[in-house]
């Protein structure tokens, strides 16, 4: 079972979709990820279980 999963995410600012990769190992967890088009910062809460992505919610951060 793979602890490192990708998740496809819509970027706040300028609405562009990327794949960011999440380690479910940590269980639910805040982080900070750049949007690979504009550079500007998104805030991720995600929701998780080893191995399994259950939600994450985007913001600007």
């Amino acid at each position: 079972m793979s602890l490192l999963l990708e998740s496809d995410v819509q970027c706040p600012h300028c609405g562009e979709v990327f794949s960011v990769t999440f380690d479910t190992s940590q269980g639910d967890h805040s982080m900070v990820e750049d949007c690979t088009v504009c550079c500007r910062p998104i805030q991720l809460e995600v929701r998780c279980e080893p191995g399994e992505i259950l939600d994450v919610e985007v913001a600007r951060g």
